[in-house]
C-alpha cells in the first residue's frame, strides 16, 4: 500500500517559492512606491493643440471635443499667455479656415496673412518665450480635406511638396520655432529643410509626422478643423496602413535622413508599440499626438461615469513616457499642467 506524500511546492514558504524576493515590499507605501517609480510626466513634457478661427473675441465649442473651443487670434494669444504660465513649453496651432477661401491645391496656405500666420506673429509678440509649433499640410486649405494637391482622383506627391515647403518658409517667417509638416508626401522633410536653409532659417527646427496612420482616431479633429464632410474617399494611399510596423520604421529613418530634428508617431495610445521601436532603433526625440479620438473618449466615458476621467487622463499620459516618448501633444495640456502644479 502506497503511503500518501504531502506535495514538495506545498511544504515550501513563499520565501522558498520566490528566492526571498518580494516584489510587493517597495509598493507597500506611497514614498517607496515614489521612490522607485520608473516614468514621470511633469508639464515640460506637454505641447498643447489648439484650434484657431477667425474674428475678434471668437471661443466657440467643439461639440466633439469637450472643453476644447476653436479661439480667434485675440483669444488664442490669451491661452498663450495662460500655458506659459503653466510652464508648458509649446502649442500647436491648427487653423478652421473660412470655406470661401478653400480651394482644390489649398492655395490660402500661401498667403502670409493667413490664420496660421497671423496668430504666430500675434503669439510670438505676446509672449515670446513659448514654442510654436505650425503644420504645413494642406488639408485646413483644400476644398476635399486632403492633405495634398488632389488631381483627377489622385493626391500628387511632388507638387504638394513645393507648395508645403513653401508654406513652411512662410510660417518660419512669421515666427514658427517647429515646422511639423502633417501631410506625408515623400520627400517632404528634405525639401523644407533645404527651403527654410536657405532662406535663412537654419533655427528652425522640423518635427516630422514620420509615422501617421490610416487611423478612424482623427474624427473629432476633422469635425474642429471643418473638414469632415469634405473628405472625398479616404487617406490611405499616403498615410501608412495600422497594420504595419517595419514600414514605419522605414518611413522614419528615411525622415531623419532628410534632416528631421525629432520624430512624432499619430495616434498615440494605439501605437505605443512604434514609439517604443522608434526610441530604440534611433535614439533621436519622439514624440506622440494624443489624437482628438482618444482624448474625446476619455472625456466621454467619464461625462458617463465609467471612469475617473482624472486619473485616466494621467495614466495615458504616463503610458506615453513608459514607451519612451520624450513629450506628447495633447489637449489635456493645461488641465494636466493645472494638476501638476497643485
Amino acid at each position: 500500500m502506497n503511503k500518501m506524500t504531502t506535495p514538495r511546492a506545498a511544504a515550501r514558504t513563499v520565501d522558498e517559492i520566490t528566492g526571498s524576493r518580494r516584489l510587493r515590499r517597495m509598493r507597500k507605501a506611497d514614498w517607496s512606491r515614489r521612490l522607485v517609480r520608473e516614468s514621470h510626466l511633469t508639464v515640460d513634457d506637454l505641447i498643447w493643440p489648439i484650434f484657431l478661427t477667425d474674428g475678434t473675441d471668437v471661443r466657440e465649442a467643439i461639440p466633439a471635443m469637450p472643453d476644447v473651443w476653436r479661439l480667434s487670434v485675440d483669444n488664442a494669444v490669451k491661452e498663450a499667455e495662460r500655458a506659459a504660465k503653466l510652464g508648458i513649453p509649446a502649442i500647436a496651432t491648427f487653423p478652421q479656415v473660412d470655406p470661401a477661401r478653400k480651394d482644390v491645391t489649398g492655395s490660402h496656405i500661401l498667403d502670409p496673412d493667413n490664420l496660421i500666420n497671423r496668430a504666430t506673429r500675434a503669439i510670438k509678440h505676446a509672449v515670446p518665450e513659448i514654442g510654436i509649433v505650425t503644420d504645413a499640410a494642406l488639408d485646413p486649405f483644400t476644398s476635399h480635406g486632403h492633405d495634398g494637391i488632389l488631381r483627377d482622383g489622385v493626391i500628387v506627391n511632388d507638387e504638394t511638396v513645393e507648395q508645403v515647403t513653401a508654406a513652411a518658409v512662410l510660417q518660419a517667417a512669421a515666427g514658427a520655432d517647429i515646422v511639423a509638416p502633417s501631410d506625408m508626401m515623400d520627400g517632404r522633410i528634405g525639401a523644407i529643410r533645404e527651403a527654410l536653409d536657405a532662406n535663412g532659417f537654419q533655427d528652425v527646427a522640423i518635427m516630422s509626422y514620420a509615422t501617421k496612420f490610416a487611423s478612424a482616431f482623427y474624427g473629432p479633429y476633422r469635425d474642429a478643423i471643418g473638414t469632415r464632410g469634405l473628405l472625398k474617399g479616404d487617406k490611405k494611399t499616403y498615410y501608412i496602413d495600422p497594420a504595419n510596423s517595419d514600414e514605419a520604421v522605414r518611413e522614419a529613418e528615411q525622415d531623419l535622413l532628410e534632416g528631421a530634428d525629432m520624430l512624432m508617431v499619430k495616434p498615440g495610445l494605439p501605437y505605443l508599440d512604434i514609439v517604443r521601436r522608434l526610441k530604440d532603433e534611433f535614439a533621436v526625440p519622439t514624440f506622440a499626438y494624443q489624437v482628438s479620438g482618444e482624448y474625446s473618449m476619455i472625456k466621454a466615458a467619464a461625462a458617463n461615469g465609467w471612469i475617473d476621467g482624472e486619473k485616466a487622463m494621467l495614466e495615458s499620459l504616463l503610458a506615453f513616457k513608459r514607451a519612451g516618448c520624450d513629450g506628447i501633444l495633447t489637449y489635456f495640456a493645461p488641465a494636466v499642467a493645472e494638476m501638476l502644479r497643485a
